[in-house]
């Protein structure tokens, strides 16, 4: 059987994500202590006891996520016998997990990695004032209904397409009046509902530019490797080996597309039978449920799904 690992974005963090792993497992530990120390903060302590406030900001829950997810996947390889190269096909991340599976996959380290999500969050915070923008889901439009939709709003504004989960789940973000118009104009386009979603910034969308410059910049300074497995990029759905390629494509994630939905076929139609969720929460296996009924799923958060993971190895 084929599997892929993915890494949940922003949004499935919550309070007390990583203690279980870390009450456990000594590589958890040591992953949440690297963390703590690239960032010279506790960040740990945030994500076990909170306060929530604090670890939704985007520049914490950024880093936060991403080392949930390491912290699984080091157990795994350590306590489990995971290796990349005989039992996973492709990594793939939502978002910020994007930098997750490149750390999980060797191509980033985890240093360098906590401090980009770090910078990251900064800068798509500092991007557009508090207020300014907005984000919303669109449900029961596919992609090409919530573009037009998108259009229609824009109305010399801001108003893009940002996420395509799947299932008929697409978001837009843009300029707060231009995505309150696309919802009122989804309404009658045979949207079952939308959304405004609790963001603190228009991400994906054009608005992001100075971020995407910032991590240009950011991303410049670091040693990038070639991923022990393929990533596949969120702005191609396509598998991407080569260093300065990622690194472009990161860059592009910013302000980009998250094409999470066709991520999903693309990894399906290269033979991938079971996607492994590691990390918080089971937003993505959720999605990818939706997106294909045929794939099996698996959610790591804590330690008894580990030990029942492991012995699927």
């Amino acid at each position: 059987m084929t599997r892929a690992l993915i890494f949940p974005g922003q949004g499935s963090q919550a309070v007390g994500m990583g203690r279980d792993l870390d009450g456990a497992f000594a590589a958890a530990r040591e992953v949440f202590e690297e963390v703590d120390e690239a960032l010279r903060q506790k960040l740990s302590r945030l994500m076990f006891e909170g306060p929530e406030a604090e670890l939704t900001l985007t520049e914490n829950a950024q880093p936060a996520l991403m080392a949930v997810s390491l912290a699984a996947m080091r157990v795994l390889e350590r306590e489990a016998g995971l290796d990349l190269t005989r039992h996973v096909g492709f990594v793939a991340g939502h978002s910020l997990g994007e930098y997750s599976a490149l750390a999980a996959a060797r191509s980033l380290s985890l240093t360098d990695a906590a401090r980009l999500l770090k910078r990251r969050g900064l800068a798509m915070q500092r991007a557009v004032p508090v207020g300014i923008g907005a984000m919303a889901a669109l449900l029961g439009l596919d992609l090409d209904a919530a573009r037009a939709v998108a259009e229609e709003a824009a109305q010399g504004q801001v108003c893009a397409v940002a996420n395509d989960n799947g299932a008929g789940q697409v978001v837009v973000s843009g300029d707060k009046a231009a995505v309150e118009r696309a919802v009122a104009i989804a309404a009658t386009k045979g949207a079952k509902r939308s959304i405004m979603l609790p963001v603190s910034a228009p991400f994906h969308c054009p608005l992001m530019a100075p971020a995407a410059r910032e991590m240009a910049e950011a991303l410049a300074e670091v040693q990038l490797r070639e991923p022990y497995v393929p990533l596949v990029a969120n702005v191609t759905a396509a598998p991407v080996s080569e260093p300065d390629e990622i690194r472009r494509l990161l860059v592009a994630q910013v302000t980009g597309l998250v094409r999470w939905r066709e991520s999903v076929l693309a990894m399906k139609q290269a033979g991938v039978h079971e996607l492994v969720e590691l990390g918080a929460g089971r937003v993505l296996s959720g999605l990818a449920k939706r997106i294909d009924r045929d794939l099996a799923t698996v959610s790591i958060g804590g330690p008894a799904e580990i030990e029942t993971f492991a012995k699927t190895l």
